[in-house]
């Protein structure tokens, strides 16, 4: 067994009207399945600087979009497909797939461009030292990074997901497994228009979500 983290990057395809929908009022579909881009360039720029370990790109619905094929290009991840009916299951397989041959594995979403390299580092030191799991909490009651040495089915199981309780059910189930588990600090992800203008307010340098990105 590889004793290195891997580093699991899961995004959808930023396909107009069907990529970060409850962004288009505020950016319209082109311009929201932009924003969805430029979110997974991000996670993957991160996931390189990181210098943690292997990257897998986890496509949904499959990994045969011309976007994907360039985040290869750009950011050399393997691409994988996500498989599951939901997200408790699509999340479950990705972890018994990785960790069957790995000795812990990070998983990430899009949604947070402020999860930086120097959290990833961390994250997966906390791992390296012996515990089993580590959570980046959200704001809105979920979370943007979850870390695992070992996984169950029940950490995804019965899961209300897109909810406020995702983080606190989850808190709940690492408890029931007898879990030692760390967070690190809460951080907002990229859901609604409003979230645009907290991002442009704190980081600047993404103004250009609303003014216009390059093509995917």
């Amino acid at each position: 067994m590889n004793p290195s983290p891997r580093l699991i990057v899961f995004a959808k395809s930023p396909e107009p009207g069907r990529a970060k929908t409850r962004l288009i009022p505020a950016l319209g579909p082109e311009g929201a399945a932009r924003c969805a881009a430029a979110l997974v360039r991000h996670a993957l720029r991160a996931a390189v600087a990181a210098e943690i370990g292997e990257i897998e790109l986890w496509c949904m619905p499959d990994c045969d979009h011309p976007f994907f094929a360039a985040c290869r290009r750009e950011f050399g991840p393997s691409l994988r497909r996500q498989r599951g009916s939901d997200l408790g299951e699509r999340m479950y397989h990705a972890f018994a797939t990785s960790l069957a041959d790995c000795g812990y594995t990070l998983l990430m979403g899009t949604d947070c461009p402020t999860l930086f390299p120097s959290d990833l580092r961390e994250a997966a030191a906390l791992l390296h030292r012996g515990h089993d799991a580590v959570l980046v909490p959200a704001f809105d009651g979920g979370y943007v990074l979850i870390g695992l040495r070992r996984v169950r089915p029940e950490l995804f199981s019965g899961i209300e997901w897109g909810t406020k309780r995702v983080l606190s059910q989850t808190r709940a189930r690492f408890r029931m497994l007898g879990y030692r588990w760390r967070e690190l600090p809460p951080r907002f992800d990229i859901d609604h228009p409003d979230d645009l203008n907290r991002l442009v307010a704190e980081h600047p340098e993404w103004l250009p979500l609303l003014a216009g990105l390059p093509d995917a």
